[in-house]
């Protein structure tokens, strides 16, 4: 169907572009990732104040300001994650990670140093600022021989690393060997008696008036049979002991290198027994499980966490592509694991269903178009048949300016930054238009920007925001309005159309 000049021109006049984007960006504390560029491998990155990523843009891609990003157009998260996923972003972590933290049920074995969780726990670049940190152990002699190796002295390890023996080898700390320490992190080794141990761990605990941190690491529980009671009693156990907690349940433990499998979690306490419990063949990382340990130990996302974690070997399944996605996005082991245990998951599997309702076709090759009148392509021929009409000259545009105070000079300032954010974000993820310019974009997301500078503003300056309730209203007035626009708009190209004789509009 072919559309004269004018009328592209009077429905381009009437039409109008609707901001959408992602949530609200949140501030936290620390751990903070300007790089792309990370591997999966590389350990978790953080800074001592707040940081907003304004190096993100294209800048960050080596480009010049007015340089174009082209790249294809795909928002299907199935085939193209980036169009999904935020980039990498400051995360939350726990409080009271100082001071002295206990390492119990680690470097037993003379077959191995387990160095790599100590290594973990003293990384300059997380969340832990411990002063102290004290290998529980059955021999301490032995210990200190695999411990105090030239690694450790160039990390600093050994300026923090100290040691305390078992009274009997495998036994708990007793309650005056836990004074002091505002963390601990113990594994243990299941026989059978999950329960058992993890109750006398949260009695251990709920004893010690200093701790503040407690993380219990379960492995060898691949078979186990542990009732839904023993289960929920575990949980609670630890619960009752008035410190942040977490469980994490393991099979069997290999020596492998971290980050080569994928996997997933489910939660210990459930009353389903095929997620909480693990197949008598279960096995997991060793590298990969003091990993789990350690950041769920940082993270505040980790707090409170009872979960069984397995490996995952299909690579087609929801797990799998999530985590190959956010690592090639650019995040780091602890901002993968922030964001898996914040629902990712869940979130990210909701959107492939979500995409698969509104377009079902999508594996043969077809894709979903609500109106003919959103179509790329047509918005960009009404865009060039406007500006065939000013004679080539750009639209003219008369705003008064009147004057701004400091409180919407600096949410405008916020704004900005956020725009400039999602206009790198989805040039990466290629969801923008090719020949969308930077400054066309900002001017394009404008009014979700103010939004988000807005409700940024207040929350820096401690008054009431509900970033969730307030996104929902918003996005509710923005379907209302674009609903009311494309009314609007069809009524006067259907004038346009019936003028010229070209039939009905939805046709």
């Amino acid at each position: 169907m072919q559309v004269s000049s004018f009328a592209l021109t009077v429905f381009a006049a009437s039409a109008a572009s609707i901001a959408y984007g992602f949530a609200p960006m949140q501030a936290f504390s620390r751990h903070a990732v300007t790089s792309a560029s990370a591997s999966a491998s590389d350990g978790p990155v953080a800074t001592a104040t707040t940081l907003f990523i304004s190096s993100w843009g294209k800048t960050g891609l080596g480009l010049e300001p007015d340089q174009e990003v082209n790249l294809p157009t795909d928002l299907n998260p199935d085939t193209n994650i980036q169009s999904y996923l935020d980039e990498p972003d400051i995360i939350a972590q726990r409080d009271n990670l100082d001071g002295t933290c206990l390492v119990s049920g680690f470097v037993n074995s003379k077959d191995r140093s387990d160095q790599f969780v100590f290594d973990l726990l003293n990384y300059e670049d997380n969340a832990f600022a411990f002063k102290k940190i004290v290998a529980f152990v059955n021999d301490e002699k032995s210990a200190k021989k695999r411990l105090l190796s030239r690694s450790a002295r160039y990390t600093g390890l050994l300026d923090k690393l100290d040691f305390k023996e078992a009274a009997v080898a495998d036994a708990l700390p007793l309650p005056a060997q836990l004074e002091g320490a505002r963390s601990w992190l113990a594994s243990i080794e299941s026989n059978d008696d999950l329960l058992d141990q993890v109750k006398a761990i949260a009695a251990l605990a709920k004893d010690a008036p200093d701790l503040d941190n407690i993380s219990v690491m379960v492995t060898n529980a691949a078979g186990d049979i542990v009732s839904a009671e023993d289960r929920s009693a575990a949980v609670q156990a630890l619960k009752d002991t008035g410190k942040e907690y977490t469980l994490l349940v393991m099979g069997k433990l290999e020596d492998r290198d971290e980050g080569k499998k994928f996997y997933k979690f489910r939660d210990f306490d459930s009353e389903d027994d095929e997620d909480a419990l693990l197949p008598a063949d279960a096995v997991f990382s060793r590298e990969e499980a003091m990993r789990m340990a350690t950041e769920t130990l940082q993270l505040d996302a980790g707090s409170c966490k009872a979960l069984t974690f397995s490996e995952v070997y299909d690579t087609n399944t929801t797990e799998a592509k999530l985590i190959k996605g956010l690592r090639e996005a650019g995040y780091v082991r602890c901002q993968e694991i922030d964001h898996v245990l914040n629902d990712g998951f869940k979130e990210y599997q909701e959107a492939l269903d979500e995409y698969d309702v509104i377009n079902p076709g999508w594996r043969e090759g077809v894709t979903h178009t609500e109106a003919w009148w959103e179509d790329p392509e047509f918005l960009r021929q009404l865009d060039e048949a406007k500006l065939k009409d000013r004679g080539g000259r750009p639209e003219e545009k008369v705003v008064e300016e009147e004057p701004k105070d400091e409180r919407t000079k600096e949410v405008e300032k916020i704004a900005a930054e956020w725009a400039k954010r999602e206009f790198f974000s989805r040039s990466m993820a290629g969801t923008v238009d090719q020949d969308l310019t930077q400054g066309e974009f900002i001017e394009s997301v404008w009014d979700r920007a103010l939004f988000e500078g807005d409700l940024k503003f207040r929350q820096l300056n401690g008054e009431d925001a509900d970033a969730e309730a307030e996104l929902l209203d918003f996005k509710a007035q923005q379907e209302r309005k674009q609903q009311a626009m494309l009314k609007k708009a069809k009524a006067e190209l259907q004038e346009i159309f019936d003028e010229e004789d070209l039939g009905d509009v939805d046709e």
